[in-house]
């Protein structure tokens, strides 16, 4: 199942249940405002880094440059992907949960 989240974490819990309920065959896309849970040393980091254990997670690249940020700012191992990665996630995952 693909969950994408598009609510900053620092506003919104949604980043942080999202993380509470994925299971190992999960991804998950960070969109919008949702990037900011990307970002290193925050208070939501090592949340982040332990789902990373057995969830791959995404960004979105458009809207990470959109708010001045990059590749550099993100925990390792997210993987920044452009509109095409997007609709290759929607393609291959059968389900797909919006955490708004």
């Amino acid at each position: 199942m693909l969950h994408t989240v598009n609510k900053s974490p620092f506003e919104k819990n949604s980043l942080e249940t999202c993380l509470r309920l994925i299971d190992e065959s999960s991804s998950i896309l960070l969109i919008e405002d949702g990037v900011y849970g990307a970002l290193k040393n925050t208070s939501i980091s090592d949340s982040v880094i332990n789902a990373q254990k057995t969830t791959k997670i995404y960004v979105l690249g458009p809207d990470l440059k959109a708010r001045g940020l990059d590749k550099s700012s993100l925990i390792s191992n997210i993987e920044v992907i452009d509109y095409k990665g997007f609709v290759n996630l929607t393609i291959e995952n059968e389900k797909i949960q919006n955490w708004l």
